[in-house]
């Protein structure tokens, strides 16, 4: 129950689905309360204009992403922990398993070990069964990593967590079998903040590793860089919006693990 209140209730919160909210209210509303059915679709444009535009969303977003930047080289591990969320199943008509946005998880991981920061790599993600049939995210990413020439036996399989307080639950039992005490945590730099604490919640301990940035130096200094750039980034577009709520997000997955004590 609590997988899917977390999932669904928070739709209600995020600028997109509370818009359509409020315009649903306005609606209702428009012929018998106009001024309230003015006043929703005010909030409503407001909120989507404020959550688009370039301004608010890259700067929502580097303050999780820029919080565990690596500085220097990453120090030597016994394993490295790469959180689900970066695959999609081989579904007609992909050919084969796809890398999501996030899939800077999965190449990161190879690079790690490559570099021989942990003789393991262990793929922590399930399938939430609402979102479709497929393999489990754990499979889906072992798969891609064998096929960049990461040996089998190096990869360790965690098919069953469908959120990050799972992840770390279960790495947890798979580190205290294997006797291992220090992980390297590869996860994206958004999503670092909240599942380092989880993690450390879970008496692991774990080294950020985040990679996946979406806001780089660059894309803030553009904001100002010239007088037109600077009104053109108070334009809103599609994935500002994205980005905005999904750093939201975060924040608000970590207030809801704070109050039902996972934090």
């Amino acid at each position: 129950m609590f997988l899917y209140l977390s999932k669904l209730l928070p739709l209600f919160f995020y600028p997109l689905g509370f818009a359509c909210v409020l315009l649903v209210v306005a609606l209702f509303t428009l012929r018998k309360r106009p001024r309230t059915a003015t006043f929703s679709i005010a909030i409503a444009l407001i909120l989507l204009l404020i959550s688009g535009n370039a301004w608010v969303s890259h700067n929502l977003v580097r303050s999780l992403e820029w919080q565990y930047v690596t500085k220097g080289e990453l120090p030597q591990a016994e394993a490295i922990v790469v959180l689900g969320g970066a695959t999609k199943s081989p579904l007609p008509p992909r050919p084969t398993v796809d890398l999501s946005e996030s899939g800077d998880r999965v190449i990161y991981s190879a690079q790690l070990y490559r570099q021989n920061k942990a003789p393991l790599i262990i793929l922590s993600g399930g399938r939430i069964d609402w979102r479709g049939s497929g393999s489990a995210e754990a499979a889906d990413m072992a798969s891609i990593l064998t096929s960049i020439g990461i040996p089998e036996k190096a990869l360790i399989q965690e098919p069953d967590s469908l959120n990050t307080y799972e992840n770390a639950v279960n790495v947890r039992k798979i580190l205290e079998t294997r006797g291992i005490k220090k992980v390297l945590l590869v996860t994206s730099a958004m999503h670092m903040p909240r599942s380092l604490l989880i993690f450390k919640k879970q008496q692991i301990d774990a080294i950020p590793a985040p990679c996946d940035y979406l806001v780089s130096e660059g894309e803030i200094q553009e904001l100002s860089s010239t007088p037109k750039a600077a009104l053109l980034n108070l334009l809103p577009n599609t994935e500002n919006l994205d980005n905005f709520t999904k750093a939201l997000k975060e924040y608000i997955g970590t207030l809801v693990y704070r109050l039902t004590g996972r934090l």
